[in-house]
């Protein structure tokens, strides 16, 4: 598969074996032995670290009429704390991902999840709207080192199908958290108020970066890191964009995170305030969505991966999206009258679930071609994706909070400009599929 147009002269070739894990000589070899021997660990660690993002969004979601009454401030202000968060996220791995190129992956990665623990302290205290989206903001750029550094970590270690089966294995892991936070969220509510939620999750913080400090060993040896400044860095990231295969699975991948994100932001008002759900049939209901999203991440990884092209699978999944989406915009704009949380509730389940195919798989192939700066592409990828979703994250909410419609038509708009980036952007037929 071809590279970008980074200079081969940036990286040394390091082949990989018939599983397709890296295998090199010298000290690479140490350090992927190393990781191979404390596979499980380091698996679970890098779901850890994976899971923080939807872990701080998800526990919030029930809270989110709450804080509306608490702090006295619309639906819409109120959803930007989500938004300011998802941004953060986004713009701090473009400074995280160049960061651990050039020093490694465990400096940076300790240094934002320190930052991470203190911002998400201080949404403990917030008097006001304003001062939370601040906080939350900074809580999102300190925790983009987690998201970013782990798919790093895993390009390291893995090429080709290990990697797409790792990345389904990260889902199984990371899924936990949209399963487990809304319920652990709704019941925090009955002890206490949404600030005792940033309680929790500044607890969860400390606890992962202990994990990290003890367990997660550098994966990039001194060697194969980058030594130039920010002029190498942006020529870095300028000649991976100027690759149209990667642009196109990153544009893909970004687009099908922002329908998801529109659920995300949307539902806990769609689903308690328009069809009268409290906030633990919200917190079940996203949990069995979850669910779907992790069952399919796990057949993708351990059923389709190796027997089918990884392209074949990813137009699978963004077919699935386009018709649920279509479905739901159907739905909630009257055109079978009033169907009722039921059928509103399968549709997002659908949707949800094929992102266990779109997620995983554009990753994979994005980061096939980009194995000499593995974090630069992650920050990309990631970036995108978060902005993308930032800008989703608002428009769910533009008529108020009394219809879903704008759910639905953002989630279709998204789910279509995601299929037609892969057909036309990554022309999979023009490679016949990436082999598995």
């Amino acid at each position: 598969m071809p590279e970008s147009g980074v200079s081969r002269a940036q990286h040394t070739h390091i082949p990989t074996d018939r599983t397709g894990i890296r295998t090199a000589s010298g000290p690479t070899a140490t350090v992927t032995a190393a990781a191979r021997r404390t596979g499980l660990l380091v698996t679970l660690v890098l779901g850890g670290l994976t899971a923080l993002p939807p872990l701080s969004m998800d526990m919030y979601l029930p809270a989110l009429p709450a804080v509306t009454d608490a702090l006295h401030a619309p639906a819409a202000t109120v959803q930007l704390t989500l938004t300011a968060c998802l941004g953060g996220m986004a713009l701090g791995q473009v400074v995280v991902g160049p960061m651990s190129d050039r020093w490694g992956r465990r400096r940076p990665l300790l240094l934002g999840m320190v930052v991470y623990v203190l911002a998400t302290a201080l949404c403990v205290f917030a008097p006001t709207t304003e001062l939370l989206i601040g906080f939350r903001l900074l809580q999102g750029l300190a925790g983009a080192a987690g998201i970013v550094i782990a798919r790093a970590v895993v390009r390291d270690m893995y090429d080709g199908v290990e990697m797409a089966r790792f990345f389904s294995t990260l889902m199984l892991i990371s899924g936990v958290a949209p399963v487990v936070a809304p319920l652990i969220g709704g019941q925090v509510l009955r002890f206490t108020d949404w600030r005792g939620i940033f309680a929790v999750l500044t607890v969860v913080g400390v606890l992962l970066t202990l994990v990290v400090w003890k367990w997660l060993h550098e994966t990039l040896p001194p060697e194969e890191r980058h030594t130039g400044g920010v002029g190498d860095a942006l020529r870095t990231m300028r000649g991976l964009l100027g690759d149209r295969t990667f642009t196109g699975y990153m544009v893909a991948g970004s687009l099908a995170f922002a329908a998801l994100f529109a659920y995300v932001s949307a539902s806990p008002f769609v689903v308690q305030e328009i069809y009268g759900a409290s906030p633990q049939t919200f917190s079940l209901l996203f949990g069995i969505n979850s669910i779907g999203l992790i069952a399919v991440g796990q057949i993708n990884g351990k059923v389709l991966v190796g027997r089918i092209s990884l392209d074949k699978a990813l137009g699978f999944g963004l077919g699935v999206i386009v018709l649920a989406a279509t479905a739901l915009l159907l739905m909630t704009s009257g055109v079978f009258g009033d169907v009722g949380l039921v059928p509103v509730a399968a549709g997002l389940f659908v949707l949800m679930s094929a992102m266990g195919l779109a997620m995983p798989n554009t990753n994979a192939l994005a980061l096939m071609r980009t194995k000499h700066a593995a974090g630069s592409a992650s920050a990309l990828l990631g970036t995108s994706a978060f902005l993308i979703g930032a800008v989703a994250s608002p428009l769910v909410g533009i008529a108020g909070d009394a219809t879903a419609v704008p759910m639905a038509v953002v989630q279709l708009v998204c789910a279509v400009g995601a299929m037609a980036c892969f057909l036309g952007l990554c022309r999979p037929w023009q490679r016949g599929g990436a082999r598995a």
